[in-house]
């Protein structure tokens, strides 16, 4: 199958492109190799913290994710998540700590994975978005979800185990849909979530429920949410999106009916727009695009043909 990756391999979509790290996962269980990576000289760490993590802007203008050999680090043990090793042989480790440490130098400052995502380099978002991944499981994820008991953190932070009945658990990733619908017209249909400021529109999206397959998602989440009935269904490309759990499955979808009725849980508005009309409601401000780090942008930009313009919002 060809993805809007493979056509278009020089523009990405965020937090997907090769961070050339391999997260080396036989090394996970290995205590005697951990700890011998963890004192290695090399080593690199960073403290994420609610999703956050401190990033600084170099001389030359870039910005980087504040890493630092381990034997600067915070102390943690339990909460020290090994992330994997480049082709130099460095290895990364995320600390997760409750609070972000400060900077002498004051010149560092916390920033989320949709502000950082779209600045760091492939490899630092990539380290990021494995931290922040593995951050939001271990706070949600404590007890045992069979008898209740507290668990411990094993393999370098990926599983959790249970000491009363020895139940492994591991990292949670949710399923959901994204979904750029088109019609007859090829207009785009998009709507407005009831929690978004005015004008922000984007496309449709939703979990997968159990015992469905993701193309019965695609037109039962299309049809709750606005009352469009959906055809023939297209996969374009996944992302990762840990806010805090999901993984996004992107869509082509085609209508084949026109009239919305939006449901007023999620959606409050929802239009079908020509290129020409989304490019005028983009340039009178009328229309706000989505988030650039969202594969909602790439799907449209699909749709639409160019990238869409870039705007800053809440």
């Amino acid at each position: 199958m060809t993805t809007w990756t493979d056509q278009n391999a020089d523009r990405p979509i965020s937090l997907t492109a090769p961070s050339g790290v391999d997260r080396a996962a036989h090394h996970r269980l290995d205590e005697a190799w951990l700890a011998a990576a963890w004192s290695h000289p090399t080593t690199r760490c960073f403290v994420v913290s609610g999703g956050q993590v401190l990033i600084d802007e170099t001389s030359e203008g870039h910005t980087e994710l504040v890493m630092t050999p381990s034997f600067e680090a915070p102390l943690t043990e339990a909460h020290r998540y090994f992330l994997g090793t480049d082709e130099d042989g460095v290895s990364y480790f995320a600390l997760q700590k409750d609070a972000l440490p400060g900077r002498i130098d004051q010149s560092a400052r916390s920033a989320g994975l949709r502000e950082a995502g779209l600045l760091l380099s492939p490899r630092e978002t990539g380290l990021m978005v494995h931290a922040v991944a593995l951050e939001n499981w271990q706070r949600l994820h404590r007890f045992c979800s069979r008898c209740g008991e507290r668990t411990v953190i094993a393999a370098a932070g990926h599983i959790r185990r249970c000491p009363a009945c020895g139940a492994e658990h591991y990292p949670r990733t949710d399923p959901a849909v994204i979904m750029a619908v088109t019609d007859e017209e090829d207009r785009i249909l998009l709507g407005r979530q009831v929690h978004w400021p005015e004008g922000r529109f984007s496309t449709l999206a939703g979990f997968v429920e159990p015992g469905e397959s993701i193309e019965q998602s695609v037109r039962r989440e299309v049809f709750e949410e606005v009352g469009v009935t959906v055809g023939q269904v297209d996969y374009i490309a996944s992302q990762p999106w840990p806010f805090p759990s999901s993984l996004m499955l992107g869509f082509m979808a085609r209508a084949t009916s026109l009239d919305i009725n939006v449901d007023g849980d999620e959606i409050h508005e929802a239009r079908w727009f020509s290129r020409d009309e989304l490019g005028a409601a983009f340039e009178s401000g009328e229309v706000l695009p989505p988030y650039g780090i969202s594969i909602a942008a790439r799907l449209i930009e699909l749709w639409y043909g160019k990238p869409l313009p870039t705007r800053s919002f809440t």
